[in-house]
C-alpha cells in the first residue's frame, strides 16, 4: 500500500466516526453508550387531576408550546427553555375526564392570532396573541376537532369527524375578525388529523382506515387519495424541509409517505400501541411518536431518504394522546394526572 492510499483511507476513517453511519444508525449500533431520555414535568394551571388533553404543538413565531387544557377553561402557553406557563382563560370548562371529549382542545397560530376549538360551546375563539385575550369567536355547524390557519386564503378550517367534513371559514380583515362559514368539504371516512402545507397548496388529512388525502387549498377539493401502510390512521406529522410525510398508526408504529413520488410508502416501523399525535423535529430529523395503550414515547430517526431508525422508547403514562417537539426536547401531556411530562432527547441528529 503506497503512502497516498494510506493518507486516503486515514481521511475517510475520520470521516466515518465524525458522521457516523449513512443510514443514521443508532447510537448503540455504532458502540457508543447515549443515556435515556431524562424526564421532568411541568405542572399545569387547573391540573391536578384528569384532563382530556388532545392537539398540543409549537409555535415557531411565539415560541411555545401551545397547549388546549381540556376541561380547565385555560389556553396554556409553555416556555420551552424554562417551562414556564402563561395561562390565557375564559374559554368553557367541562367535567373533570382523561377523555378528550369537552372544554378546548385544539390550537393553532397565523395573522397575529390564536385560534382555539372549543369543543363544549362548538365555536372558534379568536385569541390576539399580543395582549393574550379572547377577542371574539364564531359558532360552528358541528363538533369540532381540529382547527388549522390557511395562511394562503386566509381561512379556518375545522375538522368535523362525527359529520365526516371540514368546515370552511373566512377571516376578515381586522383587530377583532369574527370567522364566518363559507362552505364544507365532505370527508367521508375521515377527516382524521389536519396538516397544511402551503408551499404545495395543499392539505392533508387521513381517513380512519389506511388512507391519507391531499386537499387543494384553493379548489376545497380531494386531489389525491394514498395508501399509507396503517390499518388505522391517526395523526399527520410533516417534514416541511424534504417530501416525506408521517402518518401515526394507532395499531403501534408510524409510516413514511414521500410526496414527490405519489405518496408512496418508503418506510415503516414499530412504536408502542395506541398512537394518535406525532410531531417532528426538523433540527435533529426525530420522529416522536406517543402510545396511550403501552404508555410510552418512542423516538425514531429519519434519514432524508425517509428510512426510520428506532432511537429508543421510553416509559411515558397511559393514554398520552399527542406530542410537541421543540429546542431538543418532547413534550407530552399526561391526562390521567393534568400534567406535561418533558422528555431530553439525548440521541444525536440522524444523517
Amino acid at each position: 500500500m503506497n503512502k497516498t492510499m494510506t493518507t486516503a483511507s486515514l481521511v475517510l476513517a475520520m470521516l466515518v466516526a465524525t458522521l457516523g453511519t449513512a443510514d443514521g444508525g443508532t447510537p448503540a449500533e455504532k458502540g457508543k453508550a447515549v443515556p435515556s431520555p431524562e424526564r421532568s414535568v411541568i405542572e399545569l394551571p387547573g391540573g391536578g387531576g384528569r384532563i382530556g388533553f388532545d392537539d398540543v404543538g409549537y409555535s415557531k413565531t411565539l415560541k411555545r408550546i401551545l397547549l388546549p387544557g381540556g376541561r380547565t377553561g385555560k389556553l396554556d402557553l409553555i416556555d420551552p427553555a424554562s417551562g414556564a406557563v402563561t395561562a390565557i382563560t375564559g374559554f368553557s370548562t367541562a367535567p373533570a375526564s382523561s377523555r378528550h371529549g369537552g372544554g378546548i382542545t385544539s390550537v393553532d397560530q397565523g395573522g397575529g392570532f390564536l385560534f382555539v376549538s372549543d369543543r363544549t360551546a362548538r365555536t372558534v375563539d379568536v385569541v390576539d396573541a399580543a395582549t393574550r385575550k379572547i377577542v371574539t369567536h364564531a359558532s360552528l355547524a358541528g363538533g369540532p376537532d381540529y382547527v388549522r390557519f390557511v395562511g394562503p386564503t386566509r381561512e379556518l378550517w375545522v375538522t368535523e369527524p362525527h359529520e365526516a367534513r371540514i368546515e370552511v371559514l373566512g377571516l376578515p380583515p381586522g383587530k377583532a375578525p369574527v370567522p364566518f362559514h363559507q362552505t364544507f368539504i365532505t370527508v367521508p371516512g375521515g377527516p382524521e388529523s389536519l396538516v397544511v402545507d402551503a408551499s404545495r397548496g395543499l392539505a392533508y388529512t387521513n381517513l380512519w382506515r389506511n388512507q391519507t388525502l391531499a386537499i387543494d387549498l384553493k379548489k376545497q377539493s380531494i386531489v389525491s387519495r394514498w395508501i399509507n401502510g396503517c390499518a388505522a390512521s391517526r395523526g399527520l406529522a410533516l417534514d416541511r424541509g424534504s417530501n416525506l410525510l408521517f402518518v401515526g398508526c394507532a395499531e403501534g408504529g408510524a409510516t413514511v409517505l414521500d410526496l414527490a413520488h405519489g405518496g408512496k410508502v418508503v418506510d415503516t416501523a414499530k412504536a408502542g400501541e395506541g398512537v394518535d399525535i406525532i410531531d417532528f423535529s426538523p433540527v435533529l430529523r426525530h420522529l416522536y411518536v406517543p402510545g396511550g395503550r403501552s404508555g410510552t414515547l418512542s423516538i425514531l430517526g429519519v434519514s432524508p431518504a425517509g428510512k426510520l431508525t428506532l432511537l429508543g422508547e421510553v416509559a411515558a403514562a397511559k393514554g398520552v394522546h399527542g406530542v410537541a417537539a421543540a429546542d431538543g426536547k418532547a413534550f407530552v401531556p399526561d391526562p390521567e394526572n393534568g400534567r406535561l411530562l418533558v422528555f431530553t432527547d439525548p440521541y444525536p441528529r440522524t444523517r
